[in-house]
This record gives C-alpha cells, structure tokens and sequence, in this order.
C-alpha cells in the first residue's frame, strides 16, 4: 500500500467542501462525507477502485475517480506514493478548473 499525500489544491478543497457542506446540511454530514472521501484515498493506494487516465486534453498524466458528487484526481509521485492532486464537483467544468490547478 502506498502512502497518499494530499497535495496542496486538494487539500483547500477538502476545506471548501468540508465547509459548504457543514453549511448546507450540518457538521454531522460534512464529517460524513470528509471520512468517505479519505476513505476513497485509501482505496486508491490499496486497488480497492477502478479509477480512469485523466483525458491526454488535460496534458495532465494521472488518473480520476469519481466519489458520490466530486472527481477525485490523482498520480502516482517519483517516490511512489499516492499524490490527491484536486477534488472537483461534478458540476464544474473539469478541464478548465484542472488547468487552473496546474497553471495549464
């Protein structure tokens, strides 16, 4: 098993969604939601979830999943580990927040 590390960009977004969330329908589902999600990043480090190749559009190598309403973007570091690079919302267009992340 990889270790996962939570790379910058991803780690603001697990704040912003932690905080809507916990505004919208309480600390109780946010804490929810934020368990499952760290959940996820172990499973990736463990083969426990198909995950996909982020499109070559992106320029981007790595790879995606999708947990409950966010895309989970990921690659794999020079020392192996696991990288979480972004968490974004389905309803956001991926492509230009993913090169926002990266200075595309």
């Amino acid at each position: 098993m990889a270790p996962v590390r939570v790379q910058e960009a991803a780690s603001h977004r697990i704040d912003e969604i932690y905080r809507y969330t916990r505004d919208r329908w309480g600390a109780e589902q946010a804490d929810r939601y934020i368990t499952g999600l760290f959940a996820a990043f172990e499973k990736i480090s463990t083969h426990q979830v198909l995950s996909h190749p982020i499109p070559a559009e992106f320029g981007v190598d790595g790879y995606f999943l999708r947990y409950e309403r966010h895309f989970v973007y990921w690659h794999r570091l020079a020392d192996g580990n696991i990288g979480i690079v972004t968490i974004l919302h389905e309803r956001m267009h991926r492509i230009e927040r993913f090169r926002d992340t990266f200075g595309l």
